[in-house]
Formats: structure tokens, sequence, C-alpha cells
């Protein structure tokens, strides 16, 4: 099972917000650092997982919570 290392709190913030916080929270972690995304722009159902796959991240799971967004990411 993967432990969470970090979870950011990216609620209200629209794009690229969500986008900016991971990168800062994921800067100084070590490669294979798994992070939890909390979101609510409906942007992220696309840019989280564009990013993740343009960044070399690794993205594990989204899930949608009726217009709160989760993603579990794993650094790359």
């Amino acid at each position: 099972m993967s432990v969470v290392a970090t979870t950011v709190d990216a609620r209200g913030q629209s794009c690229p917000g969500p986008i900016v916080t991971l990168f800062q929270a994921m800067k100084h972690a070590e490669a294979g650092a798994i992070f939890e995304l909390l979101a609510t722009d409906p942007g992220s159902k696309t840019d989280i997982p564009s990013w993740a796959t343009i960044s070399g991240n690794e993205l594990l799971a989204s899930e949608d919570r009726g217009g709160e967004f989760r993603y579990l990411i794993r650094k790359g």
C-alpha cells in the first residue's frame, strides 16, 4: 500500500494554482514520494494527468468527489 508523504490542499485555487502549489510541495521531496492533491478547480481533471505525464511524475489515482477532486501522484 502506498503511503502519502504530503497532502497538498489547493481547494479554492483556479488554474494554474493547483499545479503550482503541488510543484512547490514536490520540489525538495525524494523520488518515489507520494503526494495527495485536493482541488476544486474542474480544470484539474485534465490538467493534473497531463502535467504528471509531462513532468515525469506518475498519477496513481484520481477521484471526483462531487466538486472536489483528489489525486495521488508519485514523484518521478
